[in-house]
């Protein structure tokens, strides 16, 4: 997994809390869930770099 993937979904993900937060500030609810919604979707892609690193571990050991 490149380090501009993780780079990049690290950055959806503050992209969705800073969203939220402003959401909640202002009392949009709308952006508020837009917020939650992208930092869900980091999340998962998030979760599948660390299970391409885990393979690619495992993979290594085997060698």
């Amino acid at each position: 997994m490149g380090i501009g993937d993780k780079l990049e979904h690290g950055a959806e993900e503050l992209k969705g809390k800073a969203k939220e937060g402003v959401g909640k500030a202002t009392d949009n609810e709308q952006l508020e869930a837009e917020g939650r919604g992208d930092q869900a979707k980091a999340d998962l892609k998030q979760a599948g770099d660390h299970a391409k690193d885990a393979a690619d571990d495992v993979k290594d050991a085997l060698r």
